[in-house]
């Protein structure tokens, strides 16, 4: 029984008290059961172990690559005992293994082919160059060559590639099938990894031109003088020389054509045939001009 003065006792039993404190924000958030207290560090605990197993394992899997890795790089399975040579036909293959630097025994993977590469490609006639590794103890050299394309008169007579690099003298007497294209400075001759400059540059992309035209005056055309600087010069094999100065050549080239018909039919005599001039055409030694 309780109201205004009763007194408590203790055998009057439970009584349910009146809580008439009052309860701030920050102590109400802290009161936490104790289930839910023990469910949360136990799921922190998981997390820990979990995080803990993951970082093993990482540990050991590094471990695991950097043994493999030492193996590799010093396992005698990996020593180079075959090296290939592919691609090389003006080359001597045991010429290429020297210059590439690469050598048996030494091991696959420490092999610098960045290295091997570059001496390759400092061999006149090597235009590109790879290293290809081949498991368990090969390495293949693969090379491209240069080919021969023109005769240039260089002071000697060199072979050139259809970029002007110079592939070396000409050993023996040759029959071209192409014009010779005189006039050169040998400074002007490509390396490399130089291109050709200067008049050469422009007498190959005259042939070039003819070539790739197909043009019926290769047939008659004995050497193109890429010396002059007004632009190279057509030498014809009955010793007319062509002047056609630095543009325009596939029309100029076109009227060439008709000018030699026109002179068959004539039967007149020329030295020198100038297409320089947008109109006109300029006869030499026939006192001549033809306007066009």
């Amino acid at each position: 029984m309780r109201g205004p003065g009763a007194i408590l006792l203790p055998r009057t039993g439970p009584v349910d008290l009146d809580d008439l404190a009052t309860r701030m924000p920050l102590i109400a958030g802290q009161r936490v059961r104790r289930a839910r207290l023990r469910r949360r560090l136990r799921r922190r605990a998981r997390r820990l172990a979990v995080t803990a197993a993951l970082l093993l394992l990482g540990a050991a899997a590094l471990a695991a690559v950097g043994a493999g890795v030492h193996w590799a790089l010093t396992s005698p399975r990996f020593a180079v005992a075959r090296i290939d040579v592919d691609g090389a036909r003006q080359l001597a293959p045991e010429a290429v293994v020297e210059a590439s630097g690469v050598a048996r025994g030494e091991n696959l993977w420490r092999l610098d082919g960045r290295a091997a590469v570059e001496r390759l490609l400092a061999l006149p006639l090597v235009k590109e160059a790879r290293v290809v590794r081949r498991p368990p103890d090969g390495v293949a050299l693969v090379v491209t060559e240069r080919e021969p394309y023109a005769l240039v008169q260089a002071g000697r007579l060199h072979w050139v590639d259809v970029e002007g690099v110079d592939l070396g003298v000409a050993p023996r007497a040759v029959v071209p099938d192409l014009p010779i294209v005189s006039g050169v400075d040998p400074a002007a001759l490509g390396g490399p990894r130089q291109p050709a400059s200067g008049g050469l540059e422009a007498g190959l992309a005259l042939l070039r031109l003819l070539e790739g035209g197909r043009s019926p005056l290769l047939r008659r055309i004995s050497e193109i003088d890429a010396g002059r600087p007004d632009g190279p010069v057509l030498v014809l094999l009955d010793g007319v020389e062509v002047r056609l100065g630095h543009e325009a050549w596939d029309a100029r080239l076109g009227r060439l054509l008709g000018v030699l018909a026109q002179l068959e039919a004539t039967r007149e005599t020329v030295t020198t045939i100038d297409l320089r001039f947008r109109d006109q055409v300029v006869l030499g030694g026939g006192g001549a001009s033809l306007l066009r």
